[in-house]
């Protein structure tokens, strides 16, 4: 991965994976939104694909590298409260 690459990792539908293929970091939130869903699509690995897979609502974290992870990081989840158990 170059320097200021990124893998990202996604939850969906209760299942987690990363993307194949690195991102560049500083990429607007709505790309990112947008390769996401076209990856489910198709399938990600861990992920079931899904046709109609819709991030409306998700969050997208980027972290730095640090001392403990030498790799940038993106995550794109749903949304929950900080805390909130949800069934």
């Amino acid at each position: 991965m170059e320097g200021y690459e990124a893998k990202v990792n996604i939850t969906y539908n209760g299942a987690n994976g990363d993307l194949p293929d690195p991102v560049m970091f500083d990429a607007a939130k709505g790309d990112i939104l947008q390769w996401v869903t076209e990856a489910l699509q198709n399938g990600v690995p861990g992920i079931p694909s899904d046709v109609n897979a819709d991030l409306a609502g998700f969050v997208v974290e980027k972290f730095e590298r640090n001392d403990e992870v030498d790799f940038n990081r993106i995550v794109v989840r749903p949304k929950t409260e900080f805390g909130a158990w949800t069934k």
